[in-house]
Formats: C-alpha cells, structure tokens, sequence
C-alpha cells in the first residue's frame, strides 16, 4: 500500500497538514480540511474555508492545490495527510482505520548502524517536522491506540521532544506511547529526570542493544562508546521509572552470540519489560552491507530457540518479530507477532492458500528481492502451536 503520490503543486508554499474531506462538508468544519476530488469527479463546488484542494485530475483555483496526482486510490476520508509545495509530494500521515502509526521526527541521528533501514541525513529538520506534528497530534481523531515516535534519533530534537511528549500527554493521554531511541542520550541523568518529570502514563522507550560485548555492539552501530552509553542510559531510565523494551535485530553479526546477550540482559538489565527479536530488514543500508549481515532466518533456528527459551525460563518477556511462521520452528509460533504495520505488509504467493496465513505477520513489502528461501504453504496448522 503506497502512503505517497506526488502531482503539481500551486498557490503555496512549505507544507500544509489537514484532514482529508472527500465530500462537501459544513462552513464552520472546513479549516482543519483539505478537499478531495477523485477522478473524474466534478469540481463545481463552493471551496470556501478549506485550507487546500487535492485532485485526481486538473483543478483551477486560486486556493492552495495539489493536482494531476499520479495516484489517488489509497486517499480515503478522513486521513490526515501533508501536502508539500516544492515537490509537489502527498504523504499519508495518519490513518485512523489502521492499528500502527508513527511521529517521524528527524533524520538525524547520532548513530549509523550498518542495518538502518532510515539512513540519517545531516540536515536541520527539526523545526519543519516538529511543527507538522504538532499540527498532527492535534487534528488526530479518534485517538490511536498506539503511536510510536521514530526517526533518525528522536533525542536530537532537544527540547521539541518534550514539548511533543507534553503535547501527547494531554492530548492523547490513553494513546499508548513507544518512542524508538538509540538510548545514548539517556545516559545523562539530568535529560533522563527531565523526561520522567514529564510523567505520560503510557510511555515506553524501544532502545536497541545487539550485543554483550562492546566492540561488537560499537561496530554494528558505527559509533564508538556507544555499548557504554545505550547501556549507562537503559540503567538511567530504570532508575527514573521509564518503562524500556530491548530490541535486537537478528543477522549474521549478531545470531553468533545471542543466547550471550540475553544472559547479558537478565542479568544486568533484568528492569526491561520486553525484549523484541527482529527479524532484518533489506531496506536503507541492509542491501549495500548485505555480505556482512543476511543470514537466512531459517539457519538460525538452532539459535533462537536457545535464547527464546533462556528468557523463558527466567520469566522474561520476550517476542519475534518480522518472522513468517512457516520459517520458525513451531516451538517458536506462540511468540512470533503480527509486527509489521499494515502499509508495509505483504504476503507471496505461497501464503495465499497457507493455512497459517491469518496468524502469520508476513513480510516487509521491501523483503520480495531478499527473504528466506525456506518460505512455503503450510498445508495444516497445528492450532495448539498458534500465536498467542
């Protein structure tokens, strides 16, 4: 599913966010919405109050518009989407049928981690991007269940984050919060305080560590001292009451030593409530240090089952994300989840007639040119080893 399209852009300039009206709506409602004609429909309509036009076909208008869309058949009512003048470029920002949605607030980031699947830019976005989520959270209705915040590096937007997270707070107060964050910035007790006194009720942090040996985890990161620093800022979050999930990408570089790393984990950091194992992603700068990381998931089956069960024992939450089922050993299906969101979703061929297909989570649409080879139809499913 495509969540942009791009068309000719007039009558503005930067970006506008609003809510998608595909038919005509009251006068008093209009100025959060941005009117939608679909292809082939009529244009004759009062556009007064609306912040701007978008259009399948040719619009004339003095308003604000985005026309000749390449694309229009993902635009349903009432998404909120970003129109962008110079590119002429139509985002889908939020769309409040499905179950996963994100803040993206920065393409920075202080690491450089050799899987990315966001490569960083140096680039100073954070007053664009802080200023359209703002306007984000506040036209968001009804109110996700989840909503992670993501990047780049979300710590680098120094006191935007916590005006973002305060904002959440009493906007979306029951909207369950993750924000995806290499951790190193928590290391400093006073920005780690400061984030607490925040007190959201429903804040977790997604901090990776992809090793329990320093060197290891420094050179998947690209960054020196950064095992030191991501671990001394897990430390800092426990001691000020943040809730934290460890997540672990699973490749060659990390599979060698991973039943290591979770003994590492229950014994120095035993406070994490979760720890998610992923699946790679061939997206950013997987394809270009492929040689170095793909391992197909069905030779490490060996591997994760040891470290799945090590947590287990220790009753320590632990999930698999980014794994189709019929790659996992069913020892495993009852902690594999539906983990990838819905726009990113895919599934072969060969899952179509699987009969674990609607327990299955599938995989990433970016995953057709690189997957395991082991892939197949699962002719009957063994229901006691479903997915909890």
């Amino acid at each position: 599913m495509r969540l942009t399209t791009a068309g000719s852009a007039r009558n503005f300039t930067g970006s506008i966010v609003g809510r998608i009206a595909m038919d005509d709506i009251v006068l008093t409602q209009r100025p959060d919405y941005i009117r939608f004609f679909r292809e082939g429909s009529v244009h004759l309509c009062d556009l007064d109050g609306y912040r701007a036009v978008l259009s399948h076909d040719d619009f004339t208008t003095t308003k604000p518009v985005v026309d000749r869309l390449r694309e229009s058949d993902h635009i349903r009512d009432n998404d909120i989407v970003v129109l962008e003048s110079g590119s002429g470029l139509m985002r889908s920002l939020y769309r409040p049928y499905e179950r996963h949605h994100s803040l993206f607030v920065t393409e920075r980031c202080s690491s450089n981690c050799l899987m990315c699947s966001q490569p960083p830019k140096d680039k100073d976005d954070v007053a664009l991007l802080t200023a359209r989520n703002r306007e984000l959270i506040r036209l968001m209705n009804p109110a996700p269940e989840y909503l992670t915040i993501t990047g780049g590096e979300p710590t680098l937007l120094g006191d935007n984050l916590f005006d973002l997270l305060h904002q959440l707070k009493n906007s979306l107060p029951n909207t369950e919060l993750h924000i995806l964050t290499n951790g190193r910035t928590l290391a400093w007790p006073a920005y780690t305080a400061r984030l607490a006194a925040i007190r959201h009720p429903k804040l977790c942090l997604g901090i990776p560590l992809y090793s329990d040996c320093a060197g290891e985890h420094d050179y998947i990161v690209q960054a020196k001292g950064a095992f030191d620093q991501t671990v001394a800022g897990l430390h800092q979050a426990a001691r000020n009451g943040i809730r934290v999930e460890i997540r672990v990408v699973l490749h060659r570089l990390t599979i060698p030593r991973l039943t290591k790393l979770m003994e590492y984990i229950y014994r120095n950091l035993s406070f994490a409530e979760h720890v998610a194992l992923m699946g790679l992603e061939y997206i950013g700068y997987t394809p270009r240090n492929i040689d170095q990381l793909w391992i197909d998931p069905f030779d490490y089956q060996e591997e994760l089952e040891e470290a799945v069960r090590y947590m287990l024992m220790r009753d320590m939450n632990v999930s698999i994300y980014n794994h189709q089922l019929c790659v996992l050993k069913t020892s495993l299906w009852p902690y594999a989840r539906k983990s990838i969101s819905d726009w990113k979703n895919l599934y072969l061929p060969e899952c179509e007639k699987c009969s674990a297909l609607s327990d299955c989570g599938g995989l990433f649409q970016w995953a057709v040119k690189k997957h395991s080879s082991h892939i197949h139809t699962i002719s009957e499913i063994n229901k006691s080893a479903t997915p909890a």
